[in-house]
């Protein structure tokens, strides 16, 4: 787990399609989002509410893209990626090599999904977007089986139906 600084605030979302969330944020915003239950910190008041209603529409497929300050800690490159991570529509998947030539060379492929793996902000930053180049899901830091239930409640929202009972 990592180090949190004794001024972050946190709130937890106990039941979502993928399990418990911790938020964390600073001052400044959503700084990282943890799979599961952590210890609570001081609460995030109004900027965990705003978060916590923006993913619970998003679990409920009535949003495909979030609205939220963000403050993600990482490398240049790394937010590189991050960012390049929202240009991926809703209910799509690119592969790590696609992401490498969109930023200009296909050699950055394993720094890409080195990046990917080190987003502290997942499903903000839709990195579960994100399979190999065989169209399998790959590495996940919450688990790949919360990667495909994340890809799976997209493709189920973006699915034209058929029928119109």
């Amino acid at each position: 787990m990592p180090i949190v600084p004794l001024s972050t605030k946190c709130g937890v979302i106990p039941e979502t399609p993928v399990g418990p969330l911790t938020l964390i944020f600073s001052d400044v915003g959503l700084r990282e989002i943890q799979f599961g239950h952590t210890l609570d910190y001081e609460p995030a008041g109004s900027a965990f509410e705003q978060v916590a209603a923006q993913l619970e529409k998003y679990f409920s497929g009535d949003l495909t893209s979030f609205s939220v300050n963000l403050d993600p800690h990482g490398t240049v490159f790394q937010k590189r990626v991050w960012e390049l991570l929202e240009t991926i529509p809703y209910g799509e998947t690119r592969t790590y090599g696609q992401l490498a030539r969109m930023l200009g060379d296909v050699n950055l492929t394993r720094s890409v999904g080195r990046a990917n793996g080190a987003n502290p902000i997942p499903i903000l930053y839709p990195c579960h977007r994100v399979i190999g180049a065989n169209g399998h899901l790959t590495g996940y830091r919450g688990g790949i089986h919360r990667k495909g239930t994340l890809l799976q409640l997209e493709a189920q929202q973006t699915r034209p139906m058929l029928f119109n009972y």
